[in-house]
């Protein structure tokens, strides 16, 4: 009798352990069905692109079939006097650029954050507003202001007795009208960031600087900058990888022109893959853009970024 009891407690607990172990699986799975569809999506549009790319950029096309050359096409780009042109046009844009419009940002902040200022909230706003206006839509209204023949901008000139500029068929002025774009539709950006992070420090620290004879310069030099460092930091970083990933505003202001003035490595990238169809050289040119990138976004991060208390 003791035996059947025993028998009948085995086969019971068997089959328990068999229903339980689905149900643990199915417990186990659960999380990869929800993330399986995210995981497809990364892997089909943004893996395989990747890796495809990459190896296209060591192909070129020959009568028709995909050839394997290795190395070649970063060959061409050493010896290729556009590319060149259009990173030191990068180069000259993020080295004006980029510090004028995080000090413009810098002063809207500490404006922005004056407790006497009345309707903060409005010039808040009217600041940002540039930030989510559509690429082509501002680039192309830029355009029309600096037209060379009846331009706003042209004949604000000519009314108080200056004469016209040719805003965007001069080399060295339009470079002048891109940086100037650039500089109004991303300073309240920064602005606002840099904003939030002034409104982190509390007064007690103004107090303490006023009480210690710190005038309002001193205190901003002394007190309050040294404590936006990681914010100025990051506005530096987004605004560098947005200056070298550059394309609408030059593309519908001048085309890259005149004569390569403002031509950039993705405006570039962009004529030869879609306007030439030279695919590989194109990956070739993502590819150094990404570690270009890369490499001042680590040198801003390795210079910048240390804590100036060490």
């Amino acid at each position: 009798m003791a035996v059947d009891v025993t028998e009948r407690e085995t086969g019971a607990g068997t089959a328990a352990r068999a229903g339980a172990a689905p149900r643990r699986w199915w417990r186990r799975s659960t999380p990869w069905i929800f993330a399986g569809p995210a995981a497809a999506l990364l892997v089909f549009f943004f893996a395989y692109p990747l890796v495809a790319g990459f190896y296209q950029s060591f192909t070129a096309d020959r009568d028709g079939a995909t050839t394997w050359v290795g190395i070649a096409q970063y060959r061409r780009m050493m010896s290729d006097p556009v590319f060149w042109a259009a990173l030191r046009n990068t180069g000259l844009i993020l080295i004006v650029q980029v510090p004028v419009m995080i000090g413009l940002a810098l002063l809207l902040a500490f404006g922005l954050n004056q407790s006497w200022l009345r309707f903060r909230s409005t010039f808040r706003i009217a600041y940002f507003l540039p930030a989510v206006t559509m690429l082509v839509a501002y680039s192309v209204v830029f355009r029309v202001l600096l037209k060379t023949d009846g331009g706003l901008v042209n004949q604000m000139l000519t009314a108080v007795g200056l004469s016209e500029i040719d805003w965007l068929n001069s080399p060295g002025w339009a470079r002048l009208a891109l940086i100037g774009s650039i500089t109004w539709r991303w300073t309240g950006y920064n602005a606002v960031i840099l904003l939030a992070g002034l409104q982190t420090i509390g007064r007690e620290q103004y107090e303490a600087a006023a009480i210690d004879g710190a005038g309002a310069v001193t205190t901003y030099l002394r007190v309050i900058l040294p404590q936006l460092r990681p914010v100025i930091l990051f506005c530096s970083v987004t605004s560098t990888i947005g200056t070298l990933q550059l394309f609408d505003e030059n593309y519908v202001l001048t085309g890259g022109g005149p004569g390569n003035a403002t031509m950039t490595p993705v405006l570039y990238l962009y004529k030869v893959g879609f306007e030439q169809l030279d695919f590989g050289y194109a990956a070739a040119l993502a590819w150094v853009i990404v570690v270009v990138i890369g490499l001042i976004s680590y040198a801003q991060f390795r210079f910048f970024g240390r804590d100036s208390s060490r």
